[in-house]
């Protein structure tokens, strides 16, 4: 069965219309997620919606608990995660107000935990596609009224300070699209979770780089924002009917650990298999 879980990045605080809906607590080993999760069904299907930055936008993007919040999301039984965030634009055409479905990443991003693995169970997930094209193509089709970009490349950056324009520039060079704090490590846990993963960007800025317009400035990123939350809240909506037939991922998403465990089962850690308990119950249980 599907289960959609959604990721509201900045603009994105809430889901309209959703059924039975309730706000539950999720424990998870690898602490607290950003907040608690507010569940229920929309147009039949089961929805799970995490405020990345939590109510309020309380966590910094270095702080966010990216693991917690995977977890929390992949133990209330999702099986395709839908990941909304801001960013910048480092293309003329990518203009503020618009959407762009990112499949690609470069991950600039240092100070968070990037795995679930590590010494005492060692993996190695396949990354070269890093969202579901399934999914993304859902999405797709979900996004009305507003101009949608297909197929970017976000650059992941630390913050919470916004790029110098040297480095902006650098970026651009580089063929990145946009600009944001937040994809990563989110999608390479999703991953590392075996969740179907898409990433809907909403364009607020041309960060520094483009001499016509000023530096970012956050109440500029906050109006358009809020601008586009309607159709964010929209695309939400449309996602049932276009996901309420689940099968296995065609793209092997939802099978991504099956090679991909390295460590021998006689060498592997007690405590780290304890808490890899939802996140790779498929494959250790097997």
């Amino acid at each position: 069965m599907t289960m959609i879980g959604v990721i509201g990045g900045s603009g994105l605080y809430q889901i309209d219309g959703l059924e039975g809906a309730s706000w539950v607590k999720v424990s998870t080993p690898w602490g607290k997620p950003s907040d608690e999760i507010l569940v229920g069904r929309l147009h039949g299907t089961p929805m799970a919606f995490l405020p990345r930055h939590g109510r309020g936008h309380v966590h910094a993007p270095s702080d966010i608990n990216y693991r917690a919040n995977i977890d929390a999301l992949k133990r209330l039984g999702c099986t395709d995660l839908v990941a909304v965030s801001a960013v910048g634009s480092l293309r003329e055409d990518y203009r503020p107000g618009d959407f762009v479905l990112v499949d690609q990443f470069i991950d600039r991003t240092f100070a968070r935990p990037k795995s679930f693995f590590g010494a005492g169970c060692v993996a190695h997930v396949g990354f070269s596609d890093p969202t579901c094209p399934r999914l993304s193509a859902a999405c797709a089709t979900a996004v009305q009224g507003v101009t949608l970009h297909r197929g970017a490349t976000y650059l992941a950056m630390e913050g919470p300070q916004f790029s110098t324009r040297a480095e902006s520039r650098l970026y651009r060079s580089w063929g990145a699209d946009v600009i944001g704090m937040t994809a990563m490590p989110e999608a390479k846990l999703a991953r590392e979770a075996e969740l179907c993963y898409a990433s809907i960007a909403m364009v607020t800025d041309y960060d520094c780089w483009h001499g016509d317009h000023a530096a970012v400035d956050v109440a500029q990123v906050i109006a358009t924002l809020t601008a586009n939350a309607g159709h964010a809240r929209d695309m939400v909506a449309r996602l049932p009917s276009l996901l309420d037939q689940r099968a296995a991922c065609t793209h092997g998403c939802d099978h991504a650990l099956t090679h991909a465990i390295m460590t021998a089962p006689d060498r592997r850690d007690p405590d780290l298999l304890s808490k890899l308990d939802a996140v790779a119950a498929r494959v250790l249980k097997g």
